[in-house]
């Protein structure tokens, strides 16, 4: 994610900075206030649950396809573009929609929209900080303050204008979102020193680092088990977070405050890893991350004031944050370079994707159904599964890492 300096800073990471700030509006209100804005118009804890899992059943296919599109035309603008125009035509269908069966039809378009632009923001901001020899925490971190701020100020105006007015706002920021994407810049393509010179791969390359052999190794799948079983637990509580402070009787305003204090307690962690981190191996980093997870989630249900829940939300910095940037490195690692994107959107697929699909279905079936504090002892559960299965393979790594010492140093001696 570096590169030399190209020397005085560049609008384009300006522009871009101002564009993450503001798309993580829409997601602070699709994530956390859209569930209110439903049970406002008397759908059950299942039904929310329902048009949860939709966002995540929609964006394994929106993502690839926009994805395929943005490197077949050669453009993230033009596609961010399409996208949020997208958002904004189904967002004002939506805020016409009352019944349940309409709303889940056009929420469906709407996720179509709205889930590509995140992983695609991402992207642009990865090469623009490889143009300009920057950090890419240093650009991604506007996405954590843009959520900070609308964490805020939303609920706040929620509670003077009334949970009706979630769509509106959120259709005001996608406008806003829609200007900016006009100073956005595509980073072109760089050209290679040597254009005649091609790599030689032989079969037996292929054979042996095709991306089919990399996914079945035992070691990428166990992680991937680990982090869909973690991830259950956190969409879980993502979905519902809101409603479990409704239901505690938080005003909106109390809502954004939870939200505020998950959003500012990771941009540290994410400073300190970025420069840091390289110096602690991954696992135990992510074993630590489970543990933190199903501390969080017991805190959770046992929490029975819409302050203690607050506090509980520092935690997403040890848990979150931990996990997100370590995850990344850990993917680097055990997956070679040329497949390092198909990796990512693996993990994404996984950790977003997938995970939210079940966590929204059965979730919200076991909030309806049994409660907050069985709800999130269920989540306590997916949480230490992780633990147990991120602590195994460091066990086994650590046991296999000492074989390999004692091997070389008896072959040293015998020489």
């Amino acid at each position: 994610m570096f590169s030399k300096r190209t020397g005085s800073p560049y609008s384009d990471q300006n522009w871009l900075r101002s564009f993450l700030f503001t798309i993580y509006g829409t997601s602070v209100l699709v994530v956390s206030y859209f569930p209110l804005f439903y049970t406002h118009l008397g759908f059950s804890s299942s039904q929310v649950g329902y048009l949860y899992s939709l966002g995540p059943l929609i964006s394994i296919l929106s993502n690839l396809f926009w994805s395929m599109m943005s490197d077949k035309l050669g453009t993230i603008r033009k596609i961010m573009f399409i996208l949020l125009a997208g958002q904004l035509v189904t967002g004002l269908l939506l805020a016409r929609a009352t019944e349940f069966s309409s709303v889940m039809l056009i929420l469906s378009f709407f996720y179509f929209f709205y889930y590509p632009v995140f992983p695609l923001a991402d992207t642009m901001a990865i090469k623009i900080a490889e143009r300009h020899g920057r950090n890419f925490i240093t650009i991604r971190v506007f996405g954590s303050l843009g959520y900070s701020f609308f964490a805020l100020t939303v609920g706040y105006a929620l509670r003077a204008l009334g949970a009706t007015w979630s769509l509106t706002l959120c259709i005001i920021i996608i406008i806003i979102a829609l200007l900016i994407t006009i100073g956005l810049k595509d980073v072109k393509k760089t050209v290679p020193e040597l254009p005649n010179q091609k790599a030689v791969t032989t079969k037996q390359d292929k054979k042996e680092h095709g991306l089919k052999d990399i996914l079945l190794r035992k070691e990428v799948l166990w992680f991937f088990g680990c982090v869909f079983v973690l991830a259950l637990g956190h969409r879980m509580n993502e979905a519902f977070l809101t409603i479990s402070l409704k239901n505690l009787g938080a005003g909106e305003e109390v809502i954004g405050w939870a939200l505020l204090a998950s959003a500012l307690s990771e941009i540290p962690v994410l400073f300190i890893l970025g420069k840091y981190g390289d110096k602690f191996k991954e696992l135990p980093l992510l074993v630590l991350a489970s543990l933190m997870y199903a501390l969080r989630f017991l805190l959770m249900a046992l929490a029975d004031h819409p302050g203690s829940i607050i506090a509980i939300q520092a935690l997403h910095s040890l848990t979150f944050g931990v996990f997100f940037v370590t995850c990344v490195r850990y993917i680097t690692r055990i997956i070679p370079d040329r497949l390092r994107a198909t990796g990512l959107a693996i993990y994404t697929v996984v950790w977003s994707s997938a995970a939210g699909l079940l966590s929204g279905t059965f979730g919200g079936m076991i909030y309806q159904e049994a409660g907050r504090f069985t709800f999130y002892m269920v989540a306590v559960g997916f949480s230490l599964l992780a633990f147990v299965g991120f602590l195994g393979q460091h066990l086994l790594d650590t046991h296999r890492d000492s074989l390999r010492y004692f091997k070389n140093k008896d072959k040293k001696t015998s020489l």
